[in-house]
């Protein structure tokens, strides 16, 4: 039986970073082709791995609490570090004040050892010029990719208008899927929590899709921490790993997810 263990890791610190769009990388068997991630290289291990989740910075941000998780992260070791968005505090189309809050937090993430993943949220894509500035600096907003034989959909839940997926946004997971029918696990990864908001806004297909296949799913955007479960599958909102939050600020998280073989 394949076997995901959670735990909850104190996450606390900062980064300067390059980021891959096109590239391929051959990992677990396979290639990474046009995913949004810093340059670090993997720490691969032969048959099992770990991977640590950030949450939202920004949204009532508590300045610090992201830079600490960074430092935190490079105790820990995970293979590679994955978001759930929100990394900026956007809502702007003036090009100097986004592109300073993006160096920000490109110079964060790049202080990881391990290559750190990108997944839009409504802050960091919230108009039209932000969309296209993101694209411009990063590549695409949803993408996925095989490592040790598992499936990462990395989605965009803002894909105009926002808490939505277009059409080709779904057709890119059933695409990904059909091309991957034998993983031993599928992990999706989005902003806005769609199995709870996403009704008839192209989540109702993309669980379709999903149907009889084991897979897990992990989002933010409302700062507090939910375990629902789906079908015999977990599904995850995260608290935040700065934005506002309730919890007190000596007890900062990310989530490390460790994936063990057969």
């Amino acid at each position: 039986m394949k076997r995901f263990l959670m735990c909850l890791g104190v996450a606390l610190l900062a980064a300067s970073c390059g980021c891959e769009t096109s590239t391929p990388e051959p990992v677990g068997g396979a290639e990474m082709l046009n995913v949004v991630r810093t340059d670090r290289a993997f720490n691969n291990s032969p048959d099992n791995f770990q991977f640590a989740i950030m949450a939202d910075r920004t949204g009532g941000r508590r300045p610090g609490v992201f830079t600490q998780a960074v430092e935190k992260l490079n105790l820990l070791q995970p293979e590679f570090v994955m978001s759930v968005g929100d990394l900026v505090e956007g809502y702007s189309e003036d090009e100097a004040q986004f592109d300073r809050e993006r160096e920000e937090i490109d110079d964060i993430v790049g202080r990881l050892d391990m290559p750190f993943f990108y997944v839009p949220g409504n802050h960091d894509i919230s108009n039209e010029f932000m969309a296209n500035n993101y694209r411009t600096h990063y590549g695409p907003p949803y993408y996925h990719f095989v490592y040790r034989n598992a499936l990462f959909l990395c989605l965009n839940t803002e894909d105009p208008p926002a808490t939505n997926f277009s059409s080709e946004q779904v057709e890119h997971v059933a695409n990904a899927l059909a091309e991957n029918p034998d993983v031993r696990w599928t992990f999706l990864f989005m902003h806005k929590p769609m199995w709870i908001e996403g009704k008839d806004k192209g989540w109702d297909e993309v669980e379709k899709l999903l149907a009889g296949r084991p897979h897990t799913v992990f989002a933010g955007h409302h700062h507090t921490y939910l375990k629902d479960e789906r079908g015999g599958n977990d599904y995850f909102m995260l608290a935040t790993t700065g934005g506002a939050s309730g919890l007190p600020d000596r007890v900062p998280v990310s989530l490390t997810i460790s994936c063990g073989s057969r």
